[in-house]
């Protein structure tokens, strides 16, 4: 992809960023945090550096410090420089700091759901960027925010540029973010996690527009991700933060190649390859010990795993079977709102799934996956066709046959903090479905249950009082799967369920959903749009377009005789920049 594009070996020498000895600070309720703890790297002019590193290591604290944005209080800078073409923008006014901030330095947020204001059009978010920092007239910021949007590759800018923010895709609205920090062509463009909720072939859109923006505009540009194949691709040189501190820092190719850190080696071991995984993925905790120790690994437990595919009648009977499956949503039109049109999310879908299998589902947004794994549960009433769950036939149960289906088929959702209720402890949460199924003797026979539950993911049972919010995203998944599993289910569906999580911590929730598969011999679907994920957890993978399974079969089949051309475009579009690895 961009490996192809990116003529390496004509980095500037001139200095454009420079970050000597930072440290920045948080008061919080259990006293002083460091969250930045002196670090030092820097950025050429037209130079692409990659700051990775899991949740809460820095990185995102660090970017918001280069654009003086660091909320006091709580937070501080309390020793360091950061210099801007030599000047230290820790030492100049606020004044001269607005100058600087979206005009010579510029910032791509992570959601742009939530980056851009949902009561305005988007051109006039761009325009007002235009006429703050470019003092051009409104008429002359609308055209040229027209131009913006084209050059970003958005269809129709003429009238795309009246939409509002809702009415865009997640793509469009990541290239309207884009359009907004190119506006008044920065030196710097910092871009923090900007393609991690989209789609692998959206992915590759959006990076070769901020590549070739970065070569016309002559940028240095700071990428900040946990998503190493994207590094791979988009970098020069590699910066890896663990802990607040910087623990490595080279060449990319160099730290691909061979790692110094025990930390650094943890990351790239974790992460799931379409070329084949060991049978568990590796993670931080097999190379380095709490402290930061290094560990010695086992060089038997790298080594790669062939699936077997064969299956017992006996212990893998046929559990689902679906059947023409349609799930029609209505479009209503005119003054009498009658339907004038329907979007066909599920559209004549039909498959089988065995009983201690995972059928991984892969597709872009908005193909149907999700629509499908809520219709197979009737969250979603389908509009035709035939779902047998153990013989059963899904469609034709009323209420309280589908009450205690779903005591057996559970779902676990991609976002875990809006599927737990804040207001409720992990306890009542793990409790809740007990009480309503009826499951535990009394009281204290489902507490039992609940702290055990929380002992199986890996959680302590003495934080069972304790709320959503006092929980890290890795650790909120955890408690999602021990709710899923309280009921002893024999099928949960996992809806993107690591998509947002660290790479080192989605290795521990997949190794954990394995382990509890082979366990209790639980059936999966597993719905994703990374591809490397589903090749690693799955025995069979659908690929789903515009509503439609288009190639079902066994994982090594699909990704590495790819039948059908959609699939071809979606292993197309993931990063191939990545070095071989030797750990």
């Amino acid at each position: 992809m961009l490996s192809i594009l990116k003529l390496k070996g004509n980095k500037m020498s001139n200095k454009l960023l420079e970050i000597k000895n930072l440290s920045i600070e948080f008061n919080s309720s259990e006293g002083v945090v460091k969250a930045v703890d002196n670090i030092s790297f820097s950025i050429d002019q037209g130079q692409t550096v990659g700051l990775v590193g899991e949740s809460g290591s820095g990185k995102s604290v660090t970017a918001l410090a280069l654009m003086r944005l660091i909320p006091n209080p709580p937070g501080r800078i309390t020793s360091g420089e950061i210099l801007f073409e030599g000047r230290d923008i820790l030492k100049i006014s606020e004044n001269e700091m607005r100058k600087i901030r979206g005009n010579d330095i510029s910032m791509i947020f992570q959601e742009p759901m939530t980056s851009l204001n949902p009561v305005f059009r988007v051109g006039e978010q761009i325009v007002e960027v235009l006429m703050l920092h470019q003092k051009l007239a409104y008429k002359q910021a609308w055209a040229k925010a027209i131009d913006l949007l084209d050059q970003v590759g958005i269809p129709n800018p003429s009238q795309k540029i009246l939409s509002y923010p809702h009415e865009m895709s997640g793509g469009q609205k990541q290239r309207v973010m884009i359009a907004m920090a190119i506006a008044c062509e920065p030196k710097l463009l910092i871009a923090d996690e900007p393609t991690t909720a989209l789609d692998v072939t959206i992915q590759k859109q959006v990076l070769e527009l901020m590549f070739k923006l970065q070569e016309k505009y002559k940028m240095g540009m700071l990428f900040i991700t946990h998503d190493l194949g994207v590094v791979a691709d988009i970098a020069d040189d590699m910066v890896v933060m663990y802990r607040s501190k910087i623990v490595e820092q080279n060449h990319k190719n160099e730290i691909f190649k061979n790692p110094q850190h025990p930390y650094s080696k943890g990351l790239l071991a974790c992460r799931p390859s379409l070329a084949g995984n060991p049978k568990k993925l590796l993670t931080v905790s097999d190379f380095m010990t709490e402290t930061g120790a290094e560990k010695k690994v086992d060089k038997h437990l790298l080594k790669i795993h062939q699936k077997d595919y064969t299956f017992s009648e006996k212990e893998n009977p046929i559990l689902l079977e679906v059947e023409n499956l349609k799930t029609y949503f209505p479009i209503k039109g005119g003054v009498m709102g009658r339907v004038v049109n329907h979007v066909k999310a599920v559209d004549g879908v039909s498959f089988t799934l065995r009983k201690g299998k995972t059928l991984g589902l892969v597709g872009e947004s908005g193909c149907g996956k999700t629509t499908l794994g809520r219709t197979i549960l009737r969250l979603i009433e389908p509009t035709e066709g035939v779902i047998k769950y153990a013989g059963q036939d899904v469609t034709k149960m009323n209420q309280n046959e589908l009450r205690q289906l779903r005591s057996k088929i559970q779902i676990i959702f991609q976002d875990p903090y809006s599927s737990l209720n804040p207001r409720m402890t992990i306890g009542e949460a793990l409790l809740e479905p007990m009480i309503i199924h009826n499951v535990g003797r009394d009281k204290k026979d489902r507490m039992d249950r609940a702290k055990w539950l929380l002992n199986r993911v890996g959680l302590n049972a003495n934080q069972l009082n304790r709320y959503p919010h006092e929980f890290s995203g890795g650790q909120r998944q955890r408690i999602s799967i021990a709710r899923a599993l309280t009921l002893n289910p024999e099928f949960i569906i996992c809806d993107e369920s690591v998509s947002a999580l660290d790479v080192s911590v989605q290795a521990q929730v997949l190794n954990l959903l394995l382990e509890l598969q082979e366990e209790y011999n639980l059936t999966y679907i597993f719905i994703s749009h990374d591809l490397g994920v589903v090749s690693f957890i799955s025995d069979q993978v659908g690929v789903m377009n515009d509503g439609k399974i288009v190639e079902f079969n066994n994982a090594d089949n699909v990704y590495r005789n790819p039948q059908n051309d959609y699939t071809k475009t979606l292993l197309s579009a993931i990063p191939k920049g990545l070095p071989a690895i030797q750990l």
